[in-house]
């Protein structure tokens, strides 16, 4: 990817963006605080010092940091070069933070909403008259309501401690969008399968062959990860995309399936299928790490190369391709488990057909595998497990279920108050109002409770609907995560980190720390006494303690602390493995999913076809912005203002439209999209399908960068699917037609 930041772009966006600063926001804000001042960085590093610690949260990759100060200013980001996993490297999101933390729009204060939600108007009040009014109302809520009737929507490591305590306040109403919208049914499908959630630990590096499942390396930026991935090009593994678009990874691939959207299950079963009938599967750790073989292998002999070809809308010849590809490099596959993986509420089936691929093809705990890897301990000490009262876990229709409570089980008890009441709703660094489908019951629900207090580092959509909000510092003014790991090849010298995040700048304004935020509410709620850890930095350096590390120790390494580790591989040999499921195995059939009342192998279960004149609205990922939360960074703004729609060439000739032509969607329910943005027409996607990249279209006035630019696709994905096996919301069930000029274009078959 070529990333070009100059100063003089930098300069040029700034300055757009200082003019575009509405009258609007200064009429309505009571303060006057938030206005746009470019920040000018200096044109040499000349009396700059160089801070270690830093580890990024422009995305959950987090990369290792160290930062050019000068005059107490950040100027720069650059990869910490003593860490084994990114080096030096960092995205252009990661150079991009630099914008987020002197972002002229970002929260400095407590905040009143003395307006009405979602037209609020901010009163400027101070942390005790926050805290004090929080704590009274949570206390008046959940005395009357219970300690359920609180729901939390956390995300990111400085939601960790707070998701702590209110489980430990007693609620189970908490649900991280990184489970419930991304990849909790990935997790739980392989922990059904392999006992363990896979992460994308997968050895693409060493690869012979690497089947990416709508997984779009490239669009999707992780630093350590694609090195992994360009290594494993560079050392000739032949790659297999299943993409109905043409990717940046389906642009390098060997082949390219431009598979009909919602059939993936069906291509493995029938890929499964042709690898056992044609014995090119790997039969020693079939027989001896796994069970239910032949109750797995029955229920793959109706997928035929013919009835995979017809349901998937490809080639008979591309079936047999890729399982003969796939059989000839076992065991050294990479079958990518994928990471946002909620797509049509059939995900679980899905994940476990992949999870059984890489079993058959004996693609674990060999190069280019599955692979686990050995990083060190680290202490614990936090709120402790609440104690839910009596019938109050609304996930326990969902059997295999991701931690915390499916999304859309709070939304609708908040709704209807069956069968006990949600009266209050927390965010904390999460944006529900993007997250989760359908807005229009979000902003319902959210319009329904008796309290709304939401934390954040900028002002997002979610803040709008705040009673309370409450500043928090950003990941490059404060202590909180603490992480640890491996070299980024795992063929390399077995090595091990630990790092912590360390601020590298002082935080401005009355910023704070979730720690503190959270024990000053707790005391005021009456679990002063039960408080775990007084300050974040205490915190950490219990987690470091365990590895006889501290805060200081660490600053003293330049932030990182290395030790020789451990083969991620089997010794030589090694074929029968212990696994941490139910029989001690790799469940290729799994009674605890039959005694659950589903197939007890992956089963394809088909999605709604596409209605005539709609086409299929899928999303994804770009290079240069971590969805919602970096729309107002200028930097990256100015990469990618806004989010073209892919319309596939032939379509959009019969339709009139050419490319750069301004449009809106609107959806099978006459649901329209806010704003507009341009067409790119290209014939790198299926006829059946239109693309849009994800979290773009903020609505929040306050974000004088990001606010109405592209289209924000949940806007129209009002109709969504709940995966019956995890409750998790698969969100690529919504069909869209195209406005243009205020007509309404269908989309032709």
């Amino acid at each position: 990817m070529s990333y070009n930041l100059t100063r003089r772009k930098f300069l040029q966006t700034a300055s757009l963006a200082a003019a575009s600063v509405p009258l609007a926001k200064i009429a309505r804000a009571e303060q006057s605080s938030l206005t746009r001042k470019p920040f000018t960085a200096p044109g040499s590093f000349a009396d700059t010092r160089t801070v270690s610690g830093g580890v990024c949260e422009m995305c959950f990759w987090r990369c290792q940091l160290i930062g050019k100060v000068r005059d107490n200013r950040l100027v720069k980001l650059e990869g910490n070069p003593k860490s084994i996993e990114n080096g030096k490297s960092i995205c252009a999101r990661g150079n991009a933070g630099i914008q987020l933390l002197y972002d002229p729009d970002r929260l400095k204060y407590p905040l009143k909403n003395v307006g009405k939600r979602g037209a609020p108007k901010w009163k400027r009040i101070s942390w005790e008259e926050a805290l004090d009014e929080s704590a009274e109302k949570l206390k008046t809520i959940q005395k009357k309501y219970g300690p359920h009737s609180v729901a939390l929507f956390p995300h990111g490591a400085s939601a960790f401690y707070p998701l702590q305590y209110f489980e430990f306040t007693g609620t189970p109403n908490i649900s991280e969008a990184s489970f419930y919208q991304c990849r909790g049914v990935r997790d739980m499908a392989y922990m059904t399968t392999f006992g363990f959630a896979p992460g994308e630990n997968v050895d693409m590096a060493n690869a012979k062959a690497i089947l990416l499942i709508g997984t779009h390396l490239g669009e999707n930026v992780h630093v350590s990860h694609l090195k992994q991935y360009l290594k494993g090009l560079e050392n000739g593994a032949k790659l297999i995309v299943l993409d109905p678009r043409f990717s940046a990874a389906a642009s390098k691939a060997d082949i390219w399936v431009a598979i009909k959207p919602g059939t993936d299950t069906a291509f493995l079963q029938a890929v499964m299928n042709r690898l056992i009938t044609t014995g090119k599967y790997d039969k020693e750790f079939v027989a001896r790490s796994c069970t239910g073989f032949q109750e797995f292998k029955e229920s793959m002999s109706h997928a035929t190369p013919e009835w995979a070809a017809e349901t998937c809308d490809v080639p008979v010849a591309q079936v047999l391709q890729v399982a003969d590809l796939l059989g000839a490099s076992l065991p050294n596959v990479s079958v990518h488990p994928g990471r946002h993986t909620t797509w049509y509420g059939t995900d679980f089936q899905r994940l476990r057909a992949q999870a059984c691929l890489t079993a058959i093809l004996g693609a674990y705990g060999v190069p280019g595998g599955l692979i686990r890897p050995k990083g060190m301990k680290l202490g614990k000490k936090g709120w402790g497990h609440g104690v839910f009262a009596e019938d109050c876990d609304l996930s326990t229709f969902w059997p295999f279920h991701p931690p915390g409570t499916p999304t859309d089980a709070i939304r609708e008890t908040t709704l209807t108050e069956k069968p006990y009441p949600i009266k209050a709703w927390i965010a904390w660094g999460q944006n529900p109002i993007q997250t989760i489908p359908d807005q229009r019951r979000t902003i319902e629900a959210l319009q329904k409770v008796d309290f709304v207090m939401v934390t954040d580092v900028m002002p997002m959509d979610i803040t709008m609907y705040a009673d309370i909000l409450l500043p928090e510092k950003s990941y490059l003014e404060r202590y909180d995560y603490v992480k640890t790991g491996m070299q980024w090849n795992p063929a390399d010298k077995p090595q091990q980190f630990i790092t912590a995040r360390m601020p590298l700048v002082e935080p401005m304004f009355e910023r704070k720390d979730s720690v503190w935020i959270i024990n000053e509410l707790a005391k005021r709620m009456g679990y002063g006494d039960k408080i775990p850890v007084n300050s974040i930095e205490e915190h950490v350096d219990i987690r470091l303690a365990e590895a006889k590390l501290s805060i200081a120790a660490l600053k003293k390494l330049d932030g990182i602390y290395l030790q020789d580790g451990k083969s991620p591989y089997a010794p030589a040999g090694k074929r029968e493995f212990e696994f941490e499921t139910d029989s001690g195995k790799v469940e290729l059939y799994s009674e605890q999913v039959v005694d659950n009342n589903f197939p007890g192998s992956p089963a394809y279960v088909a999605t709604e076809e596409v209605p005539a004149g709609f086409a299929r609205l899928v999303y994804g990922r770009s290079p240069v912005h971590s969805f919602s939360r970096t729309q107002n960074n200028s930097w990256l703004h100015h990469e990618m203002p806004e989010n073209p729609l892919w319309l596939n060439d032939q379509s959009a000739a019969k339709m009139g439209l050419k490319d750069g032509d301004r449009v809106m969607l609107i959806n099978q329910d006459g649901i329209q999209s806010r704003n507009s943005t341009v067409v790119k027409v290209t014939p790198g996607i299926r006829k059946d399908t239109v693309y849009l990249a994800h979290g773009y279209g903020a609505m929040n006035p306050e974000l004088t960068v990001g606010k109405g630019q592209g289209i924000d696709d949940q806007a129209v994905i009002t109709r969504f699917a709940i995966d019956p096996e995890t409750g998790a919301t698969g969100m690529r069930t919504s069909f869209v037609k195209v406005i243009k000029d205020g007509r309404t274009l269908e989309i032709p078959a």
